[in-house]
C-alpha cells in the first residue's frame, strides 16, 4: 500500500521527468553570424566542455528517486551547521560598514561590498521545484529570514534552474523597485513582470556599472531549463563583481569544470574570493557536465586566480548522491593536497558572516598571469557578444 501510495503521489513527477529527457535529444546547431555559444534554439558551452551523458543513462536515476518518494529529501545533519537565528543576525548586524559574505544557504550569498548589498541566486522558500511538494526540499531554514534582510540592491542571478532562480522568493522579496537584477540572456521577464525597478540581461563577457560596482558576466558550463520542452534557451554564467577599491570576487553559480576558467583568467582573473558550488556531483553519469566534483571545484578556483576559495551549493538540499558532508570534506582535503592553507579554503556554517578577504598585491608584475595588472580584453570568439552598460 505504502509503495501504491508513493508512485500515485509521485506520477506527475514521472511523467515531468520523462517529459524532460525526450525534451533534451536535440543536438544545438550554431546561430549563423553570432558567437559560439549561441544556437539556433538557445545557447551551449564553450569549445571543449564536457558533455552531458545522453538522458537514457540519466533518466533511471532520476525515476528511481521520484519513485523512491519523499524518504529521499531527508538528511540527518548535526545542530552545528546552523548558527542560530538570532546569533546569526546580530552576527550580521555587528559587521555593519564592512565588507562581509553571510551564506544564507545553497547558493544563496548576502553580499555587501563598498556599502553595496548583493544577493545571489535567491531561493529562500521550501521547495526548489515546479511541482511542489513533489521535488527537493530544503531541510535547513534561510540563514537569515526575508523579514531581518537589510534592503537589496542588487540581485545577481546565474542561470534559471528551480534552485537558483526561484519564483516564490523573487514574489517575496520586498522593495523590489530599488532592487536591480543581473541576469544572463533570456531570464529578464521574470523580475520585470514582479516589478523590479531595473532589470539588465548579460551576454558572456558583458559588464555593468552599478552603485560604483562593477559586474561582468563570465563563461561557465552548465546548463538550463525551466520548461518541458526547451533546454538551455536561457543562458547561463557566473560573474565578475568588483569593487571601487579594487576588491574583487568570482560567483560562479553551478558549474563543471573545463579548459574555459583558464582562458577566462588570462583576462578577467585575479579574484579575492571565489564563491564556488561544490555539492550534488555525484552520481557521475548524472551529474558529469553539469556540476564539478570537489577536486576539480577547486582547481576551478585556481584557474581563475582567486586567493581564497569559499565552497557553497551544498548543505541545504539534497539534490545528488553524494552524503550531506561529501563535497566540503572533498574541498578541503583538494586545498591541503594542492598546498593552499586552510584559511583559504572556506567551509561556513549557514547564517555565517565573514570580513571578505584580501589577496596580497604584487609589487612585480607576473608575465604568465595577466589578471595580475587588470588586462581586461575578450577572447576573439567572443567578441561579438560584448557589450558594456
Amino acid at each position: 500500500m505504502r509503495g501504491q501510495l508513493v508512485f500515485r503521489e509521485s506520477f506527475p513527477a514521472v511523467f515531468l521527468t520523462l517529459a524532460f529527457g525526450l525534451a533534451v535529444a536535440c543536438a544545438p546547431q550554431q546561430k549563423p553570424d553570432a558567437p559560439y555559444h549561441h544556437t539556433t534554439g538557445g545557447f551551449r558551452n564553450p569549445p571543449g566542455s564536457p558533455e552531458r551523458n545522453p538522458w537514457h543513462l540519466r533518466f533511471p536515476w532520476l525515476l528511481s528517486r521520484i519513485i523512491a518518494g519523499r524518504e529521499n529529501w531527508r538528511v540527518e545533519f548535526p545542530e552545528s551547521h546552523v548558527i542560530p537565528p538570532d546569533d546569526a543576525l546580530a552576527a550580521f548586524q555587528a559587521t555593519e560598514g564592512r565588507d562581509t559574505l553571510t551564506w544564507i544557504g545553497h547558493m544563496t550569498a548576502l553580499i555587501r561590498l563598498d556599502g553595496v548589498t548583493v544577493l545571489t541566486d535567491p531561493w529562500l522558500t521550501d521547495f526548489a521545484t515546479p511541482t511542489p511538494p513533489y521535488g527537493p526540499r530544503r531541510y535547513v531554514p534561510p540563514g537569515i529570514a526575508v523579514k531581518d534582510m537589510p534592503k537589496i540592491d542588487v540581485i545577481v542571478l546565474s542561470h534559471g534552474h528551480f534552485d537558483h532562480l526561484d519564483l516564490p522568493t523573487l514574489d517575496i522579496l520586498p522593495h523590489k523597485a530599488g532592487i536591480t537584477a543581473i541576469v544572463p540572456l533570456g531570464l529578464g521577464h521574470y523580475f520585470e513582470e514582479r516589478g523590479y525597478g531595473t532589470v539588465i540581461e548579460m551576454d558572456w563577457y558583458d559588464s555593468a556599472t552599478l552603485k560604483g560596482l562593477k559586474f561582468t558576466a563570465l563563461p561557465v558550463i552548465h546548463w538550463s531549463k525551466r520548461s518541458l520542452f526547451k533546454t538551455s534557451d536561457t543562458l547561463w554564467a557566473g560573474f565578475a563583481i568588483e569593487g571601487s577599491a579594487g576588491k574583487r570576487l568570482y560567483f560562479g553559480g553551478d558549474a563543471e569544470y573545463g579548459p574555459v576558467y583558464k582562458e577566462v583568467a588570462q583576462t578577467h582573473g585575479g579574484f579575492d574570493l571565489a564563491i564556488i558550488s561544490i555539492g550534488a556531483y555525484l552520481p557521475r553519469k548524472v551529474m558529469h557536465g553539469s556540476h564539478c566534483i570537489p577536486e576539480t571545484c577547486l582547481r576551478l578556483g585556481m584557474d581563475l586566480g582567486a586567493h581564497t576559495l569559499l565552497g557553497i551549493h551544498w548543505g541545504t538540499a539534497r539534490l545528488g548522491d553524494d552524503g550531506f558532508n561529501d563535497a566540503p570534506k572533498g574541498f578541503v582535503a583538494a586545498g591541503r593536497r594542492a598546498g593552499i592553507p586552510d584559511d583559504r579554503v572556506w567551509i561556513m556554517r549557514i547564517g555565517e558572516t565573514r570580513v571578505l578577504p584580501r589577496r596580497p598585491r604584487e609589487r612585480v608584475p607576473d608575465p604568465d598571469k595577466p589578471w595580475r595588472w587588470g588586462v581586461t580584453s575578450v577572447p576573439a570568439r567572443f567578441e561579438a557578444s560584448r557589450g558594456t552598460l
